[in-house]
C-alpha cells in the first residue's frame, strides 16, 4: 500500500460539508470534542456513504444517532482503491479500538503455537497474542488443552528443541530430552541446519493441517533411508508416519475435494453475537473456534463484515476458499485484499445449496449451541450473584413474583409470575380473583393469593413480592407453619421514593429491618426490577380485563330482560360488546335464553343509545 497521507480535518458544523467531501474511496474518522476516535468506517465514495450520516436524527438508527451526537470532527483519507481503503480502515480499528466499531477483542485468550522461523534452529512454544516479530503463529486454538495436546504429539514425532533463546549454546552432551528421543540435539551437532530446517517445514505442513502432504513426503524419505541402508532412520520416520496417521483418523473428513477452506457462520440474540469458524484443511476439519461480540443495532451482516476483516488481518494461512453464512457488503474487495495476502486466489462464497451449504449450517449449529451455553453460563452467573447478594438459601433457579392491582377495592385481583433459569416460564403464571377481602387492604390481599398460591403446590426457591417491610412481614406469618425446608426465600421490592432523594429501588430481606439498597446498575437488582416489573403488568393486564368485562356486563344488563345470565351468555357467544352491537336479529336469536322480542329489544336499545352518542 502506497504511503498514507494526511488526514483532509472538519468540522460536522460546517455548513457546506457534503459539498467538501469527495466522491473517491477511502476511510473517514468520526472524533468527539476531545479528539477521541468515535469510530473508523470505509467507503467506495466518501461523498456518498458520508451524506447516510448527516441526515436529521430521526432517520438514523439509534447506535448511529448516539455516535453522532458526540461527534464533533471528522477525518477522512483518500485511498487510491476500495481494497487500499479497507487495509487502512483495518489498521485503524486494530490501533485505536473505537467504541462504536464492532472490534475483535478474544484474540488475547486463545492460545496460539509460535515458530520461531527467524532463528538458525526455530523452536515451537505458546503464544497468547500475534506479534508482528518474524515469527509463524498457528491457530488460535479453541482451548489451552487443544495446544498443549498439539504441542505434545510435535514434541513426540518431530522433535523441535525444547530449549529457551534464539541461539542454541554449545554443549558437549546433550540434554535429557535428547535421550528420551524429544529433541534433534542442534547444540551438540546431532543434526544439521539444514536436516533441521527440513524437520520445522513439515511441523509448518503438520500445523497447517495439510497431512496427506506431510505423509507422502515422509514415505518418500523413508524409502531412499531404507535404499541407503539407513534402518534406524527408516524406523523414526516409519514412526512419525503412524503418529501422523492415527491424527489424521482422528479428523472428520467433511470435503470430498479435499480444499483448504474456512468456514464462518454466526449466530445472534438481543444483540450478542457468537461467530465460528471451522477450519477445513485437505478436506479435514482440524479445528473449531468462537469469537463473541456484543454489538446492539447492528446486523449480521455488519458483524461478519467486520469479524472477516479482522480475523485475516494479520500474518498466517488465509485458505483458498472462505464459506460465510452471511452477505457482506465489500465481497469483491475483501477477496482481493486476502489474494494479496496469500499469494493466490482467494474465493469468499455465501453458498446456497449443496455440500457447501451443509458445511456452513454446521458452523451455524456450533454458533447457536456456544451461543446457547453462554447464555446458559451467564444466567448461571447471575442466579449465583442473586444468592450471594441476597444471601439465599438456595440457588433461585425458579423464582415467581406477587403482587395485587384494584381501584378502591373494587374488581381486585393478584398474580403470580415465574421465572425459570433467569427466563419467563409462562406456564408458571396463575390469576387471582381476590375473594375474601372487602375494601382497600393491601396485607390481606396478598395474604390471600399466597395461601392460595401454596395450595397450588411445587413452591419456587425465591419468592418475590411488589411492597416494602410490611408486605414481607405478612408474607413470612403465611409461611410460619409451612415445612421450613420446602419454604421459598422471600424477598421485596420497593420503589424509590424520589420526594426522599431516593434514587434506587429498596430490597427487604427476610430477619432485617434495613434494606439492602444496591447500585442503580446493578445486575441483581436490574434482574429483580425486571420480575417486578414483568408482576406488575400482568396484574394490571387482568384487572382491567376484568373491569372492562365488569362494565360490559352491567351495560347489557341495562336491557330489560337481560340478566347477569344472558349478558354473560351474549358476551360469551360475541366475544365483545362491538359484536353484540352489530350482530342482526337472526344472530342474536341463536344465543341461548334470547327469543325473536329480546333480540328485537337488545337492537332497539343499541339504535336508541347510538341516537342518544349523536345528539350529545
Amino acid at each position: 500500500m502506497n504511503k498514507i497521507q494526511q488526514p483532509y480535518q472538519y468540522s460536522l458544523a460546517s455548513e457546506n460539508l457534503l459539498d467538501i467531501l469527495p466522491e473517491g474511496p477511502g476511510v473517514y474518522i468520526f472524533k468527539d470534542g476531545s479528539g477521541s476516535i468515535l469510530y473508523v468506517g470505509k467507503a467506495k465514495s466518501l461523498k456518498k456513504r458520508l451524506s447516510s450520516y448527516l441526515k436529521p436524527p430521526g432517520d438514523l438508527s439509534h447506535k448511529t444517532y448516539l455516535m453522532m451526537k458526540k461527534a464533533k470532527g471528522l477525518d477522512f483519507i483518500l485511498t487510491t482503491s476500495e481494497k487500499e481503503a479497507l487495509i487502512l480502515e483495518s489498521t485503524l480499528i486494530k490501533k485505536h479500538h473505537p467504541r462504536y466499531n464492532i472490534v475483535l477483542r478474544d484474540d488475547s485468550q486463545y492460545p496460539c503455537l509460535r515458530l520461531s522461523v527467524e532463528d538458525d534452529f526455530p523452536r515451537l512454544s505458546i503464544a497468547r497474542r500475534i506479534r508482528k516479530d518474524g515469527a509463524r503463529y498457528f491457530g488460535p486454538f479453541s482451548s489451552a488443552k487443544a495446544v498443549r495436546n498439539t504441542l505434545k504429539v510435535i514434541d513426540k514425532v518431530f522433535q523441535l528443541r525444547k530449549c529457551r533463546g534464539s541461539e542454541v549454546k554449545k554443549r558437549e552432551r546433550p540434554c535429557l530430552n535428547y535421550q528420551m528421543g524429544r529433541c534433534l540435539a542442534p547444540c551438540s551437532g546431532k543434526v544439521s541446519k539444514e536436516e533441521y530446517r527440513d524437520v520445522v517445514n513439515q511441523v509448518i505442513l503438520f500445523l497447517q493441517g495439510r497431512n496427506k502432504e506431510l505423509v507422502a513426503d515422509l514415505k518418500q524419505r523413508m524409502e531412499k533411508a531404507a535404499g541407503q541402508l539407513e534402518f534406524e532412520q527408516a524406523a523414526r520416520i516409519r514412526d512419525q508416519i503412524h503418529a501422523i496417521e492415527r491424527t489424521i483418523e482422528r479428523q472428520a473428513v467433511v470435503s470430498p475435494r479435499l480444499e483448504d477452506q474456512d468456514v464462518i457462520g454466526l449466530s445472534s440474540k438481543e444483540g450478542f453475537f457468537v461467530v465460528v469458524v471451522l477450519s477445513v484443511r485437505n478436506g479435514y476439519l482440524i479445528s473449531s473456534r468462537d469469537y463473541s461480540f456484543r454489538a446492539k443495532g447492528e446486523s449480521g451482516s455488519q458483524v461478519m463484515e467486520a469479524f472477516i476483516k479482522q480475523y485475516y488481518f494479520r500474518e498466517g494461512f488465509v485458505p483458498r476458499e472462505i464459506l460465510l453464512s452471511e452477505p457482506v457488503e465489500d465481497v469483491q474487495a475483501i477477496g482481493e485484499w486476502l489474494s494479496e495476502v496469500s499469494g493466490t486466489r482467494v474465493h469468499v462464497r455465501i453458498p446456497k445449496r449443496g455440500e457447501k451449504k451443509t458445511l456452513v449450517d454446521m458452523a451455524v449449529a456450533n454458533a447457536e449451541n456456544v451461543l446457547r451455553l453462554r447464555e446458559a453460563k451467564g444466567e448461571r452467573d447471575l442466579l449465583e450473584r442473586v444468592q450471594a447478594t441476597l444471601g439465599l438459601r438456595n440457588l433461585p433457579r425458579h423464582i415467581e413474583a406477587m403482587d395485587i392491582s384494584t381501584i378502591q377495592g373494587s374488581f381486585a385481583v393478584g398474580t403470580v409470575v415465574a421465572f425459570v433459569d433467569g427466563k419467563i416460564e409462562k406456564s408458571g403464571y396463575r390469576n387471582y380473583r381476590i375473594r375474601t377481602v372487602e375494601g382497600v387492604d393491601d396485607y390481606a390481599m396478598i395474604a390471600e393469593v399466597a395461601r392460595r398460591r401454596i395450595n397450588h403446590g411445587g413452591l419456587p426457591d425465591l419468592l418475590v413480592i411488589d411492597g416494602g417491610k410490611g408486605h414481607l412481614t405478612v408474607m413470612e406469618d403465611v409461611f410460619t407453619n409451612y415445612p421450613y425446608d420446602d419454604r421459598p426465600d422471600l424477598v421485596a421490592l420497593a420503589k424509590a421514593d424520589y420526594r426522599k432523594g431516593e434514587d434506587t429501588d429498596k430490597i427487604y430481606l427476610q430477619g432485617s429491618d434495613a434494606p439492602v439498597v444496591l447500585p442503580p446498575h446493578d445486575s441483581v437488582l436490574l434482574f429483580l426490577m425486571k420480575i417486578r416489573d414483568e408482576v406488575h403488568r400482568r396484574a394490571i393486564s387482568y384487572h382491567r380485563k376484568l373491569r372492562k368485562k365488569g362494565i360490559t356486563v352491567s351495560l347489557l344488563r341495562d336491557i330489560p330482560g337481560v340478566g347477569e345470565k344472558r349478558a354473560r351468555c351474549l358476551l360469551k357467544h360475541f366475544q365483545s360488546i362491538q359484536h353484540i352491537q352489530k350482530a342482526s336479529i337472526e344472530e342474536l336469536t341463536l344465543v341461548s335464553g334470547i327469543t325473536r322480542s329480546l333480540a328485537l329489544r337488545i337492537k332497539r336499545f343499541f339504535q336508541d343509545q347510538g341516537q342518544d352518542n349523536r345528539n350529545i
